[in-house]
């Protein structure tokens, strides 16, 4: 793929001459095209969620199925046409930067991901419909052919991450310092926030469930998240190698949260598969984010000014960082989101519900007990949760620096 970059500007008048002519910096349209996709892939899920909560039963061609195909098309066509073309007229330079795959094709890291990816996302399409017909609407968000389907987005995104990372280690190998070559790193490292902030939008979505507001005053909350964040967080800071890189992920995913928190219950929708205790005439939102962009901005501080401490000492100190930040942002916050009526609007979607639950259940705005802990009960849940971490902040830093060295 290094070929496909431009050639290194000498001067500044060449910088002048094609910056103005080259809206893409010399980036091959396929990066582009991945981050694309993976942003559709994750719209369109999150639109199919409002949709079984808003309408119920959806068909193979709904429209949030028909954002998801999109991505899984472009993704797939793009990528297959990245690996044909250094496969037939790609140069020895090209292959020997490519993965040899099958003792013939030559491809990209991040092009076999997405392939494959975009592959397990159409194959869950009959599947999910299938599933449909044979056992009616969906209770949980990780139905086997949701599964599969989370699996194939999963693989679009992370390729689109694994190709961005492959060209930036390649320009950045070359050493050459002009302001055309930091113009394109910039475009580069914008494209990272993206794609990453839209695999943790997707990871955040398949652990919803778990991490709901009715579950921010139980340990479950933080042992779930400890676990499952800070291994991406950490592998996207050591990853990029930006001086905010983990803070710009996680203002993505806020952003992508939030913007379609507010758009999609603009649309009317109304319930049209039984049993209906919620009477409704607009989607029902999705959910307000995590405030994980607090302890992003400490990690990544972190990460920055002592670069020289040990990994297994800085997965340590991770951990307490994520865990602490993230009970003191988040249990006030959550009780603000359940109880107060001041959330119960467009901005924070607090008042959404399933059309299917009782509108006047007795715990819709507040804590049931069987939620609440004893101070023992919190306190062995949360050092689990520093456990948790640790492990998660180990395995993610070690992710982190392989993520350092892509370069095909």
């Amino acid at each position: 793929m290094a070929s496909s970059l431009s050639p290194a500007i000498k001067d500044s008048s060449d910088y002048q001459r094609v910056s103005s002519t080259d809206f893409l910096l010399g980036i091959p349209p396929y990066l582009y095209a991945v981050v694309f996709s993976s942003l559709c892939v994750i719209v369109g899920l999150i639109w199919d969620i409002c949709w079984h909560t808003s309408i119920g039963r959806d068909g193979l061609f709904s429209p949030p199925h028909l954002i998801i195909y999109v991505g899984a098309i472009v993704s797939g066509l793009f990528s297959g046409y990245q690996v044909l073309y250094t496969t037939f007229k790609g140069s020895a330079i090209q292959k020997a930067q490519s993965v040899k795959v099958w003792g013939f094709f030559y491809s990209s890291l991040g092009a076999l991901f997405c392939i494959w990816g975009a592959l397990m996302m159409l194959t869950s399409a009959p599947f999910d419909d299938w599933w449909h017909n044979t056992y009616g609407l969906d209770v949980q968000i990780l139905s086997p052919p949701h599964t599969v389907l989370a699996l194939g987005i999963i693989g679009v995104q992370f390729g689109a991450i694994v190709s961005v990372l492959s060209t930036k280690n390649q320009l950045v190998s070359q050493g050459i310092s002009t302001a055309y070559t930091k113009q394109r790193l910039r475009r580069l490292n914008l494209l990272f926030a993206l794609s990453g902030g839209f695999l943790m939008t997707m990871w955040f979505t398949l652990l919803s469930e778990e991490l709901g507001k009715w579950e921010m005053h139980n340990s479950s909350f933080y042992k779930v998240s400890a676990a499952a964040f800070p291994l991406f967080l950490l592998a996207f800071g050591r990853g990029a190698g930006g001086r905010w890189s983990i803070t710009s992920v996680t203002a993505v995913y806020t952003a992508l949260m939030c913007l379609t928190l507010w758009i999609i219950p603009l649309f009317p929708a109304e319930p049209k598969l039984g049993p209906i205790w919620n009477h409704i005439d607009h989607y029902q939102g999705f959910a307000f984010p995590l405030l994980l962009i607090v302890p992003a901005f400490a990690m990544d501080w972190i990460l920055n000014r002592y670069t020289y401490i040990n990994d297994w000492v800085m997965a340590a100190i991770m951990s307490v960082v994520f865990v602490v930040i993230m009970l003191i942002v988040q249990w006030p916050f959550g009780e603000f989101l359940l109880e107060s009526p001041y959330t119960r609007n467009w901005f924070f979607g607090s008042h959404y519900l399933y059309y299917g639950n009782d509108p006047t259940w007795e715990y819709r705005y507040k804590y049931a007990p069987g939620m609440l802990q004893t101070i023992s009960e919190f306190s062995i849940g949360i050092a689990y949760a520093l456990g948790f971490g640790y492990i998660s902040s180990r395995l993610g830093l070690a992710w982190g620096k392989w993520m350092r060295k892509i370069q095909r």
